[in-house]
């Protein structure tokens, strides 16, 4: 089918003026298809295709398959997209701008001209994941917290605000602004896009790619995006389509109302646990149904937020008439939301209760009704706990094996450990850390107006927070503060130590700061089950603290009542959270605010201008911000005495033409592991430690450890990052059985040592080829570019595995790493593998072909044979070019370099 863009053209004309629209109903009009039955997103990536189809990159093909989108043709077919722009944080984009700046620099090595080096979609860039919690509980929090933050990171700020003038196309958003999602949701978001395209004006819908895998909150104003891999976060930065499956849509409908006193939070963790349990990884979601159409855009916002948690792409909602109140209430120009309304509309992009119900891969109904208060954890946010059995769902945990997701101690140990810490005890359960954090929650003024209201009527009845208690409060914006502050509630979480620690991603990545010594202490005496309850999205092993056994994911106002608890070992239904100034029990109904109180609050205190004040200046910065000086020079001049920034080895000495693809012959195993591996365990994350091989090479280059600084915050460092890869102190490497941590086996001498040191063993022993061997879902969590990039420079050429999480699969191929996958029934204990063997992969010549059967032998010490077939996980021709070239920016090197 021929589809030519210029006979699908329209005129639009609002107060902007007058805008040329590639329109959707004329393919409906010319009988090339019916759009009205297409889920909304599909119908977005269709218009993408439609305006980009240039016969090369995109192609009639393209609109053809989206076209005539079902559930039959959906998850069997690639089809390529381009993104209207490119957002980054700071951990995930220190790396990105480092390979842009380390391209330019193999492109003048190549002679040539290196400034197509160049950003060709807009990006911005939000450093919003450097400040950490240092100080708390005081009101100048925030301010040694930011001081700190510059003391730590100057080198790469540095860095930042120089590709910020050597790169066209590229923003920066200066510290202490916001979460880089509510960033994006409040100001950066544009609806539609209006640019000029041969002397005319194009409109076109808003979407996105990001190197957080949370870009999907993005998703609540109707906007298409979602995490990538730094590495093809490059790529479209680049110029270059996102290669996909085209992929199956799942209806959510949603049904009745939330009860009094359920908050967004309760919602998304049921959501989670309904959609893990469903299955939809590389999926979309989209919201639809009466339920829906209540929903406040924050609590939209919420649930799409939460899309890698329960496994999906994204989780859509459409636009609709209270997307359009929320942009005109956070201050967009109104002739911009005037376009987004006509724009849409015109488009069928635009969602009302009445408009016919879209063909969906399948459907899966809520009825709000049924959300109650709920947790989840203790390691994964698709485990939620009804807050009425925590109590004994964290007694049963203690003693449950640790292969069962518990904690695994005897009865004797969850009976005798008690320790003191400061003026009081703590025994298993303890709540050591209660952050209000990440951008799941701090985008949604319900449920931080709630936990001020509980603050406020907690303080009126005398109640306190436990001293053992590390308390914080990381807004997702100046915004927020603006209403806590005119509301009068921040003076009540400030009483209760919930004082504004920065703005920023705190606790939920891993950037909780030091527990106080007497509390650390009493933990490592008594091996204590710590826990943390935090309103974020992530509660991973290892993640949020190393001393915090137990992490459990809540809304913000059941922050505030944990932290009064002290202790996850309560049921809040039936036991009073302490006593009021007479003496009498005050129990969790007692103080908890009604929806009527918290939507008077909110009705109350947020404007536009609220929103208009605070991003008037948002690229400005702060004065220490605004004194950092830089270099004007267009190549990045690279310091080999740096610890921050290094040209990483990639993209040296690469030919003009790629190599011929060989099979991988007599490979060690690195790693063997379990389900369940997640990017946490892969990427280095957290604070470094003395002893480590990543923290013995900043000692050898003259760094103290208290000036260490974390992982991501050395992102730009390939020599830090490659150190700490399979680094997580609770990683279980099954060479090294009941170990945890960063251990493994050198082979064939059988000598336990650190990953690291094993991988330079293997490259001095002839450049072993090495493999990780794991179960389901490896990868799952967020988008660590570092945990394909570490993975390959540890020597690591394949990865077989039972299934893959999607961006930690497209991470690995990026980096020139082949992912195989396990036949169906097949794994590491149903073949009989010990993880001793040498393996031969084969299969792997010039014909290579997406999704191919590859034959593998694994030879046991003792010279037996084990033979077993495994999927190619390249599941397209593109992503063929891209492992034959090493990496997908490989590939465009060489692509820029010849044109």
């Amino acid at each position: 089918m021929k589809f030519d863009p210029k006979a699908h053209r329209k005129s639009i004309q609002t107060s902007i003026g007058t805008s040329t629209i590639y329109h959707l109903p004329s393919l409906d009009r010319h009988g090339l298809g019916d759009v009205s039955r297409l889920p909304y997103s599909i119908r977005v990536l269709l218009e993408s295709a439609l305006r980009n189809n240039d016969g090369f990159r995109v192609t009639d093909d393209d609109v053809e398959k989206l076209l005539t989108w079902s559930p039959e043709t959906a998850g069997s077919t690639e089809i390529a997209f381009k993104p209207a722009r490119v957002i980054l944080q700071d951990f995930t984009g220190v790396p990105a701008i480092v390979d842009l700046a380390a391209l330019r620099s193999a492109m003048q090595r190549m002679g040539k001209d290196y400034r197509k080096i160049n950003p060709q979609v807009p990006c911005d860039l939000v450093i919003d994941h450097s400040v950490q919690v240092d100080y708390f509980g005081t009101g100048d929090a925030s301010a040694k917290n930011v001081e700190r933050e510059f003391e730590r990171n100057l080198e790469r700020y540095q860095f930042l605000k120089w590709g910020q003038r050597a790169f066209d196309n590229f923003r920066v958003v200066p510290p202490a602004t916001g979460i880089v999602h509510q960033v994006n949701l409040e100001y950066l978001a544009r609806g539609v896009f209006r640019t000029e395209r041969d002397g005319e004006f194009v409109a076109f819908p808003d979407s996105l790619v990001g190197t957080d895998s949370h870009t999907t909150m993005i998703n609540g104003l109707g906007i298409l995006g979602w995490g990538v891999g730094g590495i093809e976060a490059e790529a479209v930065m680049l110029g270059e389509p996102i290669y996909m499956v085209m992929p199956h849509v799942i209806g959510f409908k949603l049904l009745g109302e939330l009860r009094e006193g359920i908050t967004a939070t309760d919602l998304v963790l049921t959501v989670t646990e309904i959609l893990r349990a469903k299955g939809v990884v590389g999926k979309f979601v989209e919201y639809f149904g009466p339920g829906f159409a209540s929903m406040s855009l924050p609590d939209r916002a919420t649930l799409a937020n939460m899309a890698p948690e329960y496994g999906a792409t994204m989780g859509f909602s459409p636009v609709d008439e209270e997307t359009l109140r929320y942009y005109q209430l956070s201050g967009r120009d109104e002739a911009q939301v005037e376009l987004i309304g006509t724009y849409t509309k015109e488009q069928g992009l635009f969602f009302s209760p009445d408009a016919p119900e879209p063909t969906y891969s399948d459907v899966v109904e809520l009825d709000l009704a049924d959300v109650e208060p709920s947790l989840a954890g203790p390691r994964r946010p698709q485990d939620r706990i009804p807050m009425r059995v925590l109590r004994d769902k964290f007694e049963a945990l203690l003693t449950t094996p640790v292969r069962d997701g518990g904690f695994g101690l005897s009865a004797q140990d969850k009976s005798k450990n008690v320790a003191v810490a400061g003026d009081g005890e703590i025994s298993h359960g303890a709540v050591v850390i209660a952050a209000i954090t990440s951008c799941t929650n701090t985008s949604n003024p319900s449920v931080l107006i709630a936990a001020g209201l509980l603050a406020k009527n907690a303080v009126e009845k005398d109640l306190q927070v436990k001293d053992h208690v590390k308390t914080s409060l990381a807004p997702g914006s100046p915004v927020v503060t603006e209403y806590l502050e005119a509301s009068g509630l921040q003076r009540y979480l400030d009483q209760l130590g919930f004082n504004t620690v920065g703005y920023g991603c705190t606790t939920c990545i891993g950037n909780s700061g030091p527990l106080p010594e007497p509390v650390a202490n009493a933990i490592g005496e008594g091996d204590l089950v710590a826990t943390s309850v935090l309103s974020g999205n992530r509660n991973f092993e290892g993640r949020v603290h190393a001393l915090v056994r137990g992490n459990f994911l809540a809304s913000p106002p059941l922050v505030v009542a944990y932290a009064l608890a002290g202790s996850v070992a309560v049921d809040l239904t039936s036991e009073p959270l302490g006593k009021d100034k007479d003496g009498k029990d005050v129990f969790l109904a007692d103080i908890w605010p009604s929806n009527e109180e918290v939507q008077g609050v909110i009705a109350e205190v947020i404007r536009a201008e609220v929103f208009e004040k605070r991003y008037r200046n948002v690229f400005k910065g702060s004065g220490e911000w605004n004194d950092i000086a830089v270099t004007g020079s267009d190549l990045y001049e690279w310091n080999d005495k740096s610890t921050y920034i290094q040209e990483p080895a990639f993209f040296k000495n690469l030919g003009d033409e790629p190599g011929a693809t060989a099979p991988i012959v007599g490979a060690r195993v690195l790693a063997l592991l379990g389900d369940s591996v997640t990017t946490d365990h892969i990427s280095p994350a957290g604070a470094i430690a003395q002893d480590s091989p990543a923290g013995r090479y900043l000692v050898d280059h003259g760094v103290e450890p208290r000036d260490f600084n974390s992982y991501g915050s050395r992102r730009g460092n390939h020599e830090v990052m490659v150190r700490g890869t399979f680094g997580n102190i609770r990683l279980r490497n099954r060479l090294v059985p009941g170990s945890e941590g960063p251990w493994t086996v050198f082979f064939p001498d059988h000598k336990e040592t650190t990953i690291y040191d094993a991988s330079l063993e293997y490259q001095k022993a002839g450049g072993t080829p090495l493999i990780v061997l794991a179960g389901k879902e490896y990868g799952t969590g967020s988008s660590r570019d570092w945990a394909a990039k570490g993975t390959t420079l540890l020597g690591v050429r394949a990865v077989i595995a039972q299934s893959y999480e999607r961006i930690h699969r497209s991470n690995l191929l990026g980096m020139g790493v082949l992912p195989l996958q396990f036949k169906d029934g097949d794994s590491v204990d149903s073949l009989g593998l010990k993880g001793d063997e040498t393996f031969d992969i084969g299969g792997l010549g010039d014909d290579l072909e997406p999704g191919q059967t590859i034959p593998i032998t694994a030879t046991s010490p003792d010279g037996a044979k084990k033979e077993f077939e495994a999927t190619l996980r390249i599941d397209t021709p593109v992503e063929v070019e891209y492992y034959r070239n090493g990496g997908i920016l490989q590939t465009v090197l060489r692509r820029l370099a010849s044109s």
